[in-house]
């Protein structure tokens, strides 16, 4: 009798799904997941990110362990089909583990009919509407002069968009080096303080506007700490600095009050990050949430479903900003650039410099150039896996559980990390 997981319908050759593995490894200290479809054709494979740093023993095993017996022998062509059965399969369905491993697989296919077509990705999409990608990256300091340093440096290195972070009391503090809190009569002592953050940052964008040049841009996220209020009052007050955009400015509890933030607010908003699948990111995006979609394609259903975002937000005046700092890989990274010079909505790509060892792991890794991103010319993604090397960096687990445990209000009261 034929299983339910024979290839449903005629394929127009005999090229089948012979293997699907889930390979982790750390090569910058933070665990990526990469999903590796090999066919039965020698030599011909696919990679894709489905990285959820994390919770990535879970995605490896959902991956070794159930969405291998789905695909193993179908036609790896029927990207959209494949997909949709990894979602459908387990009745509960979405939720970031899932997703991460439909993103994984759905890039891997990608990869594979790039290779098949002796194309690169970005042209099965319909070529190219601009030739880079125009990158951000992350300045931060204890303090507003040791961040808008950083940044200066980064201004040397032909950056023309920054993200300003600067420290902030106890240990809640993000994307920014930890300070001493200024709390200690409070009953927990390393608290985070909203009220103080509100009054500190526009300081940081008040210097940065007299000692930066007056051409480059300026972003800040938020980390989902705010009440919608101080959303707004945090987005009046930077109204005289001319921010590119504000991220995550409400967590996602709260999403449903962000259309009468972005109504209030004279500051562009980009949220999305924490998207676990497309349809939560299109309710960003249709219900005039965002000027920024933000999600992470390795969260959200793959290549897939962000160009179907990215054709929704060119239709609605929103423009895209995907996720991309260190817990993307670098499968990823090409994904969304691939996003970036193809479609009429790119707005900002938020990049990551990766170290050594990740070029080692993964050759072919895309690198900026004076704050430009160009995907490589190669058929598929144009970036390799080389198991030895990634072996080499075993992933621990995330130390962001720990983390999260203490990020507190002075009263004790946990925070959005």
């Amino acid at each position: 009798m034929p299983s339910n997981f024979d290839q449903p319908w005629p394929a127009r050759d005999d090229l089948r799904i012979r293997s699907v593995q889930a390979i982790v490894t750390a090569p910058q200290g933070i665990p990526l997941v990469i999903v590796k479809i090999d066919t039965t054709e020698p030599g011909l494979y696919g990679l894709g990110c489905a990285t959820f740093t994390q919770r990535w023993k879970a995605v490896q095993t959902f991956i070794d362990e159930h969405v291998s017996r789905l695909l193993v022998g179908r036609y790896p062509g029927d990207i959209g089909d494949l997909t949709r059965l990894i979602g459908f399969s387990g009745y509960w369905r979405g939720g970031p583990v899932t997703n991460n491993a439909i993103s994984g697989v759905d890039q891997a296919l990608w990869d594979i009919a790039g290779k098949r077509a002796g194309m690169p990705v970005y042209e099965l999409l319909g070529g190219k509407v601009r030739a880079a990608a125009d990158t951000y990256l992350h300045a931060s300091g204890k303090t507003i002069g040791d961040t808008l340093d950083h940044a200066k440096t980064l201004i040397d290195q032909g950056l023309r968009h920054i993200r300003l972070q600067v420290s902030t009391p106890g240990g809640g503090g993000y994307g920014a080096p930890q300070v001493p809190t200024l709390y200690p009569d409070a009953p927990y002592r390393n608290g985070w303080s909203a009220r103080d953050y509100l009054r500190t940052t526009p300081e940081l964008f008040a210097e940065a506007r007299q000692v930066l040049p007056d051409n480059i841009e300026l972003l800040h996220d938020v980390h989902s700490r705010l009440t919608p209020k101080e959303a707004v009052l945090l987005a009046r007050s930077l109204e005289p600095y001319r921010l590119f955009f504000l991220e995550d400015v409400l967590a996602p509890e709260y999403w449903d009050r962000l259309p009468e933030v972005r109504a209030a607010s004279p500051v562009p908003l980009a949220v999305g990050e924490l998207t676990t699948s497309m349809t939560d990111a299109v309710r960003l995006i249709r219900d005039h949430g965002v000027d920024f979609i933000r999600s992470h394609v390795s969260d959200i259903g793959g290549l897939t479903a962000a160009r179907k975002l990215a054709d929704l937000a060119e239709l609605c005046g929103v423009r895209t900003a995907w996720h991309g700092p260190g817990d993307t890989s670098p499968i990823g990274a090409a994904a969304n650039v691939a996003l970036d010079v193809t479609s009429v909505a790119f707005g900002i790509q938020e990049g990551h410099v990766y170290n050594d060892a990740t070029y080692e792991v993964f050759p072919g890794t895309l690198r900026i150039e004076n704050g430009w991103l160009r995907p490589n010319e190669t058929p598929g993604w144009g970036i390799d896996l080389d198991l030895e090397a990634a072996a080499r960096y075993p992933a621990e687990l995330s130390g962001h559980d720990e983390w999260a445990a203490g990020v507190r209000r002075p009263d004790g009261a946990l925070e959005a990390p």
